[in-house]
């Protein structure tokens, strides 16, 4: 694979190029979020990992900017940061997965590996690109929505719920099964971050009395065409 490496540490940058190699993989690295923008959008990365703190942009911004600019790239996430707020802040600008310094190398790779796997089954899907539920209408390839002809704009992370949802339409899913499908990280069980998303989504989507979403009382949500 192809990998993009963005650490301004040259000890972690060093540790991480030497396995990288090591496990036949082709690595790029840049020392901060700048020499990304200003030299490597327009090629095409199977992975890329990024530090947090970095100087300058840091990593969450960079992020957020490469997802603005229609890179769609896994991301996974460096960093000495280990609250959970750190890692939402992460996930909801973007990244797929986050690891938290210091980390083993086959922790590392372990992660690698399913985040590429996943991409790769999105790839080979033979669904359609584009998704339409009445007035709503969801093109998988741009990752855009719109309701009404109208673009609506969502979060990645808002896009990832929703496309989660309609992947189990007419299923019922938990709050646990949302948590670790979208978020995928471990969350205190009485956290209402899927509450609160579920109703960002339900705000932008259901217009004109068309309803999609629906609580399953005392389980979780089920998306209905």
């Amino acid at each position: 694979m192809q990998i993009l490496v963005i650490e301004d540490d040259k000890r972690i940058s060093d540790f991480l190029i030497k396995g990288l190699e090591e496990n036949n993989h082709l690595v790029t690295l840049c020392k901060n979020a700048e020499l990304v923008l200003e030299n490597y959008l327009n090629i095409q990365f199977d992975l890329i990992i990024c530090d947090i703190m970095l100087p300058g942009m840091d990593g969450i911004q960079l992020v957020q900017t490469l997802r603005f600019k229609k890179i769609f790239a896994p991301i996974l996430m460096l960093s000495a940061l280990n609250s959970v707020q750190d890692k939402v802040s992460a996930l909801d600008y973007g990244a797929d997965d986050y690891i938290t310094k210091p980390f083993h190398f086959d922790e590392l790779l372990s992660r690698i590996k399913a985040l590429t796997r996943r991409n790769q089954f999105r790839q080979n899907e033979t669904i359609s690109n584009i998704l339409t539920f009445g007035t709503l209408e969801i093109d998988l390839n741009q990752y855009k929505v719109s309701v009404n002809q109208e673009e609506v704009d969502l979060s990645p992370r808002e896009f990832k719920l929703l496309n989660y949802l309609i992947e189990n339409i007419e299923k019922t899913v938990t709050r646990i099964q949302i948590l670790n499908a979208v978020w995928g990280i471990t969350f205190d069980n009485h956290t209402n971050v899927v509450d609160v998303y579920i109703s960002y989504l339900r705000n932008k989507i259901e217009k004109n009395n068309c309803k999609y979403i629906y609580t399953v009382k005392g389980v979780g949500y089920m998306f209905k065409a």
